[in-house]
């Protein structure tokens, strides 16, 4: 079967969001639902879809985007701070955007989650399109750790009832499991790191190469640390799997840094 990957764009629209609600998830993981008047025309079509939230600064600064003739003028500003997010869930008839982040204080994003508060503003900017692939799989592998788990959660979530999944999920411990609408015959795998710090195990390389394939025609999402990722892209290549047609791989972070806007796309 063949599969393509089209592009499709959406118009850059600025909006400012407020929370609704902040909700507990597991220990580490915040989801945060936004509503507000600007969400209207939102749109989001796939499950890689991610969004820029723009969070106030150390000064207490909170500078929005700054949208003219279809682009952001103001992405290299002073003062500005924005994070790529996964849309967890966009419900259009409720005015409902829902992002998970993870709980921790290494970053703006996290220690704003952690403190966010009904009422309290975002700025959102994007999606700014989405990607389809053309074609049907058999069957669909993930490898995620939990920076990437929204994207798998909604990946899963999406597929039909009778859908073959073999889900991969790298998380601190067994209080970090979550519970997912899955096929009915999904298997859905949590691996526990323990005291090793996140972003160095092999452990969604090792699931995957223990893996033994079905017959047919599979696409495999993997995502997470960058440099855990590395392995996997080979390992896709001997298994041939083609980038952005039959795999996709995403580097959310790098260990090391504190930025979390990473996403180094298929890179080799």
């Amino acid at each position: 079967m063949t599969h393509e990957r089209r592009i499709e764009m959406y118009p850059l629209k600025r909006r400012v969001l407020e929370v609704a609600e902040v909700e507990r998830v597991t220990p580490r993981m915040i989801r945060i639902h936004l509503e507000g008047p600007d969400i209207e025309g939102l749109r989001s079509d796939h499950f890689a879809d991610h969004v820029k939230l723009w969070f106030p600064n150390e000064k207490g600064e909170h500078v929005l985007p700054i949208v003219e003739d279809d682009r952001c003028l103001n992405f290299r500003a002073d003062g500005v701070v924005f994070r790529d997010y996964t849309v967890r869930y966009l419900d259009t008839e409720a005015g409902r955007l829902s992002v998970d982040f993870v709980a921790h204080d290494h970053g703006p994003a996290g220690r704003w989650a952690i403190n966010a508060e009904p009422g309290h503003k975002l700025g959102v900017l994007g999606p700014r399109g989405t990607a389809h692939i053309t074609g049907e799989f058999d069957y669909h592998v993930l490898l995620v750790d939990e920076t990437a788990l929204p994207a798998a959660a909604r990946y899963v979530e999406d597929l039909p009832a009778d859908a073959k999944v073999f889900a991969f999920f790298e998380v601190a411990d067994a209080a970090e499991e979550q519970k997912l609408r899955a096929p009915d015959d999904a298997r859905v795998t949590w691996l526990h790191r323990g005291e090793a710090e996140a972003g160095s195990t092999e452990s969604l390389f090792e699931a995957f190469e223990a893996l033994e394939l079905p017959e047919g025609d599979g696409f495999v999402y993997a995502a997470g640390e960058a440099t855990t990722l590395k392995p996997i892209r080979r390992l896709l290549k001997e298994r041939g799997f083609v980038r952005n047609k039959t795999s996709e791989v995403d580097g959310y972070w790098r260990r090391g840094t504190s930025n979390l806007d990473h996403h180094e796309e298929d890179d080799d």
